[in-house]
């Protein structure tokens, strides 16, 4: 797919543009979702003259990114949405989350890594927490003969100190520099020739209704190709990222197994997921 060029100022926007009227309305309005990212607005006209698309469409486009909670709809265009605290809702860099909640990352890395067993395959999916339970198996000395599975370039040099006890397989794909991550095309290339026995699958959002959500549309695809290959998955959310709601779907709460957070979650937040089947891990607690 011919990437896609940058938006221009009103001023210099041209007065036709390339045809794009083959491009997937979810891939284009991914894109659309990270140029609002960029640069905070987008005009309709705009939208208009990037993809090729008609006033309706790209009003249609908005009005969907607006559902799912990225936008927020004003005259003439969208802005990104802003938050309780009045901030904008935009995807942290992978730096930025690590410097967060560490507390509550270590805690949750601690519970994933102990429901790993010699023996076994891992996915690991990109993301700060799992970076953290990274951390813990390579802490797990006696661990041995364990096959791990990550699109994270940054987990997967995490790992690298505890080769040859380890086996570390890094997906194909292209990379986003945001995350660190390798994303479709060819991330499938190698998780769709391999089953493992868990998957340790990151999020921005999890709901009892809309079950687990991503704010980027590649990386929730890529979520979706690692549920796809293991017996058993497994979310990791702090409590900040419960009965949340974003843009790309991961799957529904029936695809999961366990639910991991922090102490910070209290029992009613936890009560929906528990009511939906989902075993609960907190620290100091037993599955529910």
């Amino acid at each position: 797919m011919a990437s896609l060029d940058p938006l221009q100022s009103p001023t210099t926007a041209p007065s036709t543009s390339p045809d794009r009227d083959g491009l997937p309305g979810p891939v284009r309005r991914e894109q659309i979702h990270r140029l609002i990212d960029e640069r905070g607005f987008v005009q309709v006209r705009e939208l208009r003259e990037t993809f090729g698309v008609s006033g309706v469409t790209a009003r249609a486009d908005l009005d969907a990114l607006e559902t799912a909670g990225a936008v927020q709809r004003v005259h003439g265009g969208a802005v990104l949405a802003r938050g309780s605290s009045g901030q904008p809702m935009i995807e942290s860099s992978f730096e930025q989350a690590l410097a967060s909640s560490v507390i509550p990352k270590q805690q949750i890395g601690s519970l994933a890594a102990g429901l790993v067993s010699t023996g076994q395959s891992v996915i690991l999916d990109v993301g700060s927490t799992t970076l953290a339970i990274a951390r813990a198996l390579v802490a797990r000395q006696e661990l041995t003969d364990v096959v791990i599975i990550t699109n994270g370039l940054s987990i997967a040099l995490e790992l690298e100190p505890a080769i040859p006890r380890f086996t570390v397989i890094v997906t194909g794909g292209s990379l986003r520099p945001r995350q660190h991550s390798l994303v479709e095309p060819l991330a499938s290339s190698v998780l769709s020739q391999v089953h493992a026995d868990l998957a340790f699958i990151g999020c921005n959002g999890v709901d009892a209704e809309h079950g687990v959500t991503n704010i980027n549309l590649p990386e929730a695809g890529t979520k979706k190709l690692m549920l796809a290959a293991t017996t058993r998955s497994i979310i990791v959310a702090d409590a900040s990222k419960l009965g949340q709601v974003h843009l790309g779907q991961v799957g529904p709460l029936r695809s999961f197994d366990t639910l991991i957070t922090d102490t910070a979650a209290d029992s009613a937040a936890l009560a929906p997921f528990r009511e939906a089947g989902l075993a609960v891990l907190q620290p100091q607690h037993t599955p529910s």
